[in-house]
């Protein structure tokens, strides 16, 4: 199984819509994706410590699949949509990171 983390870097000023992300494009990902192969999508809202740095990034979306194949097949198919939507929720412009998942 891989991780596909879609995580948001902050940077001055940035802006990031949290309600909408984790309902309305969380929900998108869902329709757009499950017909893929993406098998669990988990959403995060980064906690603010106490320091005055940014953090690393402010959320974060977590794509479950089988494998390599399937992820690039579902984006090849809906990434476009999925990329659209952000303008609705963010300026930022998110790093992706994919994992083997181990345990």
């Amino acid at each position: 199984m891989i991780r596909v983390t879609v995580s948001y870097p902050p940077h001055e000023a940035y802006q990031f819509n949290h309600a909408y992300y984790q309902s309305t494009h969380a929900q998108l990902i869902r329709d757009k994706l499950t017909a893929h192969g993406l098998l669990k999508l988990e959403v995060d809202q980064t906690l603010a410590d106490r320091s005055a740095k940014l953090p690393a990034s402010v959320a974060a979306a977590h794509l479950f699949f089988n494998d390599i194949d399937s992820f690039k097949a579902a984006m090849a198919a809906e990434g476009k949509a999925l990329g659209e939507d952000r303008e609705n929720y963010t300026d930022i412009i998110p790093v992706v990171v994919m994992s083997q998942v181990i345990e």
